[in-house]
Formats: structure tokens, C-alpha cells, sequence
């Protein structure tokens, strides 16, 4: 087995694609450390700088001093507690809608919300450049999966056109990791209103970042429940916490908890942790501070990149890509700005397509504004 196995991991190495970890020896910031050295972070989703906040920390402590450090069974057993309950109901009423749930994380609820409302006989059309954990959902279900170009509302048009299933299901990313762009949600809700299909949008890059309060791209565009019916939310990006939600209506919730096999077949999230995002929760909706500052940072780190010749990505969000083209000289270029003190992420195929290797830069609340300048100078100092 293993001589195979090697055999695969060699050829990987060949091919500039293997992937490492990095050992952080600090609390995630905007300065870390990793293996004893001093390092700019500009490679987390941290984006509000809530992951080491000492007031979420606390609530954590309390929660595991309340619920101690596990939920102990899954939350159809005995594993749902007060905790969890609140932070749905809190959940639920921040995203303006009748009902939350709960799931361990992004790629289970995603897993699970689209294969507990799609099955053999439906279809599933989703973005090409869709997250894999939404891709994986839609394999999962075992529906008919097709991919439409990405953000293009006629592509999506001519295949709910072309089918005759009873359910149509679109998902796609409210944010798109490896771009940092937005669909073009409103077009596409009513594109599908037209053929009767339902709208799913995970909006874990957006969610406590746009938004004047933080409650994503859905409210930035002044969305309906009518209008994206399905909205999956993450905790462990803005929030800095962890595990993942789905908000909708009763009957949609109520579905999730019969149907989600990543739901009903797994331990709950440790009762602390909601806690912990409660806690959040509150900050997030009361230092709109924060979000004004990351507008701010994306605009100097946009405008300083076009002045040195960086070749930037279409986003406004704080993704913000500099595409290389080359997937091995991308890992070089990560390399030089290491040496220099600044960890920022490579991101080469299977995550991208072949030949798109880029540097997915991520910009913090916390990121002062002498960071982003001694950024663009390194970056501008290894020729990307």
C-alpha cells in the first residue's frame, strides 16, 4: 500500500501542488507567531478580528465552566442544550428570519442541507466555481449536477429551462473564496422564481462582513426570504469562532432536522462554543467600527497594488487575490514573502484551475494600515 501511496505523493511534490501545514505558536492576529517567528498574517478569515478577542474568550471559559467541554451526544439525543437553542433563536432573528439550526461545521451544513432537499429524481445546479463542500453536497444527494458558467444568469436560465425536474435547487457562494467576488443574486433569485426552483447561498465570506450590520449579502442587497429561501452561515470566519448554521422557515428547519444525515448522525458542537458565539454575535452588531475599517483597508490595499502593477481580481471584499498564472512560481514567490515576514496563502490547483496559481491575500479589522503598506512593499519587492 504504501509504495502506491508514495507514488502518488511523489508525483504531487513534482508538480509544485504538495501541501504543508504551518505551526502557529499564538492565538490567531494579525501577528503571529509560527515555529518561533514573527509573522504579518494576511492568510485567515479572521476578518473582523474576533478570534482572539478576551471577551469571546471569556464567554468560552463560562460556557465551559456552565456545559463542560463537550456536548456529549448528538442533538436529536441529549446533546442540544440552552446554549444552543439561544444562539439559534439569536441566529435566527439576526438574519430576519423564522428559524436557525445549528451544524458542526460550514461543510456539514452544506453536506447536509442539499442532499436532505434534492434526491435521484431532481436537480442541483450550481456555479462552477462553487465551494467543495457544496459540490460534495450535490454529488451526495445524488441528483442530476450540473455546473453553470460562473455568475452567468443566461447559462443559469437555459439549464432551469431545459429541465423538467419537480425540484430545482441552485446553490451558490455569497462570497467566492478564491475570487472574493459576488453572483449576481438578485438577477438569479428571479430567474429561478421564474422556473420554480429554490435559491441556496452560502455565505460564509460575507456573513458578519457585508452588509451595514453585518448580516452578509443577503442584507446588503435587501434580500427576501422569499427571494433566497436557503441561507447557510458560518461562525469560524467573522464570527472567530466555529461551526456553521442554516437559516429559513419552519418547514425548511423542521426538514433539516428529519432529513440531514450530517446533522442527526453527529455529535452537537460543544454547548461553550455557542456561548462563545452569542458573545460574538453581540460584537459583531455592535462595532460596526469594524467593518468601516476593512472597506477602508480593501480600498489603500487595492489602490497601493495598482500603483506597483499587481495584477488584483475583481473584488471589493477583503479577498483579495493577485493572480500569478504560474502554480510553481506562485509557491516561490510565497516563499520569498516568508522570508520577509509575511504569510499570506498559495493557492494552486486542485482549489483553482491548472495555471491560475495565485496569492489569496486576506485582509483583517485588525490589519493597521502601516501593515498594508509594508505588504504592497514586499510584495512589490519579489516581483509578484
Amino acid at each position: 500500500m504504501d509504495l502506491t501511496l508514495q507514488g502518488a505523493l511523489d508525483e504531487r511534490r513534482q508538480q509544485h501542488l504538495y501541501r504543508q501545514r504551518s505551526n502557529l505558536n499564538s492565538r490567531c492576529a494579525a501577528t503571529i507567531m509560527v515555529g518561533g517567528k514573527s509573522q504579518h498574517n494576511f492568510c485567515s478569515n479572521d476578518y473582523l478580528g474576533l478570534a482572539g478577542h478576551p471577551d469571546i474568550a471569556k464567554a468560552l471559559q463560562q460556557g465551559a465552566d456552565d456545559y463542560g467541554t463537550g456536548s456529549g451526544a448528538s442533538h436529536l439525543i441529549s446533546g442540544h442544550s440552552q446554549a444552543h437553542e439561544q444562539l439559534e433563536q439569536e441566529l435566527a432573528e439576526f438574519t430576519g428570519r423564522p428559524r436557525a439550526l445549528l451544524f458542526s461545521t460550514g461543510y456539514m451544513a452544506n453536506m447536509g442541507a442539499i442532499s436532505a432537499l434534492v434526491g435521484r429524481r431532481d436537480l442541483v445546479l450550481q456555479d462552477r466555481l462553487n465551494h467543495a463542500s457544496l459540490l460534495d453536497g450535490g454529488l451526495l444527494s445524488r441528483a442530476d449536477l450540473q455546473r453553470y458558467k460562473h455568475a452567468n444568469t443566461d447559462d443559469l436560465a437555459v439549464r432551469l429551462s431545459a429541465s423538467n425536474a419537480e425540484r430545482k435547487l441552485v446553490v451558490t457562494d455569497g462570497v467566492f473564496s478564491m475570487d472574493g467576488d459576488l453572483p449576481p443574486l438578485e438577477a438569479m433569485a428571479t430567474v429561478i422564481n421564474q422556473h420554480q426552483g429554490w435559491l441556496m447561498v452560502d455565505d460564509a465570506h460575507g456573513f458578519g462582513v457585508l452588509g451595514k450590520n453585518g448580516g452578509g449579502l443577503i442584507e446588503a442587497l435587501d434580500l427576501s426570504i422569499e427571494q433566497v429561501p436557503i441561507l447557510v452561515g458560518t461562525l469560524g470566519k467573522a464570527f472567530g469562532t466555529f461551526g456553521a448554521f442554516v437559516a429559513g422557515s419552519e418547514a425548511l428547519i423542521e426538514t433539516l432536522i428529519q432529513f440531514s444525515r450530517s446533522y442527526i448522525y453527529t455529535t452537537a458542537l460543544p454547548p461553550a462554543v455557542a456561548v462563545a458565539s452569542s458573545a460574538s454575535l453581540k460584537i459583531l452588531q455592535a462595532e460596526s467600527w469594524r467593518r468601516e475599517k476593512l472597506v477602508s483597508l480593501v480600498g489603500r490595499f487595492r489602490l497601493g497594488a495598482g500603483q506597483i502593477g499587481l495584477d488584483l481580481m475583481d473584488s471589493q471584499t477583503p479577498i483579495q487575490p493577485v493572480q500569478i498564472n504560474n502554480d510553481q512560481r506562485v509557491m516561490e514567490i510565497n516563499r520569498q514573502l516568508r522570508a520577509k515576514g509575511f504569510m499570506v496563502g498559495a493557492i494552486r490547483p486542485p482549489t483553482v484551475p491548472k495555471g491560475s496559481g495565485r496569492l489569496r491575500i486576506c485582509l483583517s479589522a485588525t490589519h493597521t494600515e502601516e501593515q498594508i503598506d509594508q505588504l504592497l512593499e514586499a510584495l512589490e519587492s519579489v516581483g509578484a
